[in-house]
């Protein structure tokens, strides 16, 4: 994958970072018991689920791990144990490396790509993976991308990826590669049948 593959989800970073929640933190608590991170209040919930954070499951509204970790992370969210104690953004990651060995990889993209405006949700399930909606799109269209997260060095089946983005593309989206470099930065790779066929030559 070359450089003139990159897509245009690597724009310019948007200031978004401090001005998503105006004077409002989050409260949650961390079940360990069955793995959640909840938030009972109807207000916050309404907050997030406003500016595409979280789900209702099983009538708990729920935030996901990397969620989480970035309202932390940029200080809008105050998480307690079942002790009452509040968790720093280290105490939290280290309970959800025991849940997810991949949920730091998983953060650090979707830490990127909030950070460009974009809402981003749970994949399908195709490894480190995330649905990615355009902007404004949210609620209203069904997501534009799959992004694939891809650590560098790592090694990778071709022939895995390929059927993924197969099933990518079956369901009209963009498959998007982004590889995270050792310094923690982000670069995505627009890719598709055609880039295999390339590589098979």
């Amino acid at each position: 994958m070359s450089p003139d593959k990159k897509t245009d989800l690597a724009e310019k970073k948007l200031d978004l970072i401090d001005s998503e929640f105006e004077n409002i933190v989050i409260e949650a608590r961390i079940d360990k018991k069955n793995k959640m991170v909840k938030v009972s209040d109807k207000k916050n919930q309404d907050q997030l689920r406003t500016k595409g954070y979280g789900e209702n499951f099983k009538k708990e509204y729920l935030l996901y791990y990397y969620e989480a970790l970035y309202l932390l992370f940029i200080k809008k969210l105050v998480i307690k144990n079942s002790k009452n104690l509040e968790l720093s953004f280290t105490g939290l990651l280290k309970i959800l490396l025991k849940w997810d060995k991949n949920i730091f990889s998983r953060f650090l993209i979707y830490r990127d790509l909030r950070s460009r405006g974009y809402v981003v949700k749970d994949g399908f399930g195709f490894g480190i993976d995330f649905r990615v909606y355009d902007r404004g799109e949210h609620n209203l269209r069904p997501a534009k991308y799959v992004v694939f997260g891809i650590n560098e060095g790592i090694e990778l089946s071709i022939s895995s990826l390929s059927n993924n983005i197969k099933e990518i593309e079956k369901m009209g989206k963009e498959g998007i590669i982004a590889v995270i470099e050792r310094r923690g930065e982000i670069i995505y790779y627009k890719i598709n049948k055609a880039c295999f066929r390339e590589l098979e030559k």
